[in-house]
């Protein structure tokens, strides 16, 4: 199997590194025994930043490793060590990367060299048990957990960025071409489709200096997936002019300068976005004296639509200099009326459908459904296995309001509540009137309002039992759907628990 040289187009899996967790400690010292918590903070997990670089030509590197994370957050310690950041995943990319989704929507187009595109945040580490301390939790038993990194599938998509694009029917000369005027050095031969890549020539004309880009592969039906044209015509989108190599030597029978001119323009026409690109017509191979006999019939016809034709030959050099020139021409007066792009350092922010900071609750099938940003969050910085961090979570839940509009919305003891997405929502049973209002008197890491009947403790153990017996592709809430709900009163539980993870720290609500 060959190895590809040239990749233009990737699906990369990005993730970005969790953070740490915070730690629940007591500060230990000779005669102190009652020191306080000390327990520190969490560090930031690495995040995966795409940056523009100017060396790189081609996505091959992400078409070998698809798959790529940042590193993790470290966890924090006692005596108020915070854990140490996660180091930045930095992945160069070429410049004229367009990023995009699987389902299309394009998340940024990177042009300019250190260009930088943060496309997964890491995430920020859990709070210890010294940051959440406050007047009424003086010796909080318990931590918050690590936020994990973004997760997402992007697709990479390059389009060439090239000042002049040369286009034109294989074997038409504008590999030739390329060799000619510049130190490029493409692969170069008597058939067609000889070029499989964008070839890239740096050319000087006078004081200017640009760039050109051939184009393979373009013939009838090109904008149909023909021949190579419907993999590369993305690459002329950025050229500042398109130069027609049409060959006037051709031995192909039934074609002339005039028809191949008028196929590539339809199949162009057809791609769509490139009708305000300038043009240039190169008759090429005019050292053939067929050739030049029919560039010298047809050339007047071609000048009469408006177009700017020069007679070229690739092989004897002949016309370059006033072709090069004619170039430089027009990239300058692209230039002139272009801002210079300044690089810049994008973060993306998309909207969520989690019912954004506030949270909304709708009344479904499977009982109250909770969602947004902050009860979603909350939820998931929450360590279960510590009724006294379950407890600081009703808290929150309740200052933010939750409760009320529960009420209002006519949610009775009992009933069942869901925060997060339906995938893997966590349970609860709701119970009005939960906030301690000052800290909880008992043992470490517990809370008295939890040593009544806890049916969703129950509930949550039969759940677990039934996942070994679950068929291929039932999530944990299609199993928990198969239980009968328990009824009668009782406080905030965990019904379950999958993936804990949290996005933000925010002790005081």
């Amino acid at each position: 199997m060959a190895v590809p040289t040239f990749v233009d187009r990737v699906t990369l899996h990005v993730a970005a590194g969790r953070g740490g967790n915070g730690v629940a400690s007591v500060h230990r010292e000779k005669f102190k025994p009652l020191g306080g918590p000390d327990g520190g903070n969490g560090g930031p997990g690495g995040s995966v930043i795409l940056r523009v670089d100017p060396q790189i030509t081609t996505l091959v590197e992400y078409h070998h490793s698809p798959k790529r994370r940042a590193e993790h957050g470290g966890q924090g310690a006692g005596a108020h060590r915070n854990g140490g950041h996660g180091a930045d995943l930095v992945l160069p990319v070429p410049d004229g990367t367009v990023v995009s989704l699987r389902d299309g929507t394009v998340l940024a187009d990177l042009v300019g060299g250190g260009t930088e595109l943060v496309i997964a945040q890491g995430g920020r580490g859990g709070l210890g048990n010294a940051a959440l301390a406050s007047s009424k939790r003086k010796a909080p038993g318990f931590a918050l957990l690590g936020e994990p990194g973004e997760e997402l599938d992007i697709v990479l998509e390059l389009k060439v960025v090239a000042d002049i694009g040369l286009v034109g029917f294989p074997s038409a000369g504008k590999s030739s071409l390329i060799a000619a005027i510049s130190r490029a050095r493409p692969k170069i031969a008597d058939y067609p489709f000889t070029t499989l890549v964008p070839n890239l020539g740096v050319v000087t004309a006078g004081d200017t200096t640009f760039t050109v880009a051939d184009v393979p592969g373009l013939i009838e039906g090109a904008s149909e997936g023909r021949g190579l044209g419907h993999d590369f015509l993305r690459h002329i989108e950025r050229c500042a002019a398109i130069v027609h190599v049409i060959d006037t030597a051709t031995i192909e029978p039934g074609r002339n300068p005039v028809d191949d001119l008028d196929v590539i323009e339809n199949e162009l026409s057809r791609y769509g976005g490139l009708e305000d690109r300038p043009r240039l017509v190169a008759l090429n191979k005019v050292d053939v004296p067929d050739g030049s006999d029919l560039a010298d019939i047809t050339i007047e016809d071609l000048r009469a639509r408006g177009l700017t034709v020069l007679p070229v030959s690739a092989a004897s050099g002949a016309g370059l200099r006033e072709l090069t020139f004619a170039m430089a021409a027009i990239v300058e007066a692209s230039r002139a009326a272009t801002p210079v792009a300044e690089t810049k350092r994008i973060v993306l922010r998309p909207a969520g459908a989690d019912g954004g900071d506030d949270f909304t609750i709708t009344a479904t099938h499977d009982g109250w459904r909770v969602r947004g940003t902050k009860p979603e969050r909350w939820v998931r910085q929450t360590d279960f296995s510590n009724d006294e961090a379950v407890g600081f979570l009703a808290d929150r839940l309740n200052r933010l309001g939750v409760e009320d509009r529960l009420v209002k919305l006519g949610a009775e003891e009992g009933d069942t509540v869901l925060i997060g997405h339906p995938d893997n929502a966590v349970v609860f049973d709701f119970k009005p009137g939960m906030e301690a209002g000052a800290e909880m008197l008992g043992r470490r890491g517990e809370d008295q309002r939890f040593d009544e009947s806890r049916p969703a403790a129950r509930r949550r153990r039969a759940i677990d039992e039934l996942m070994d017996d679950r068929v291929e592709g039932e999530t944990r809430a299609d199993v928990a759907r198969r239980l009968d709900r328990p009824a009668g009163p009782t406080s905030y539980e965990i019904g379950t628990a999958e993936d804990p993870d949290w996005a933000e720290d925010d002790p005081g609500e």
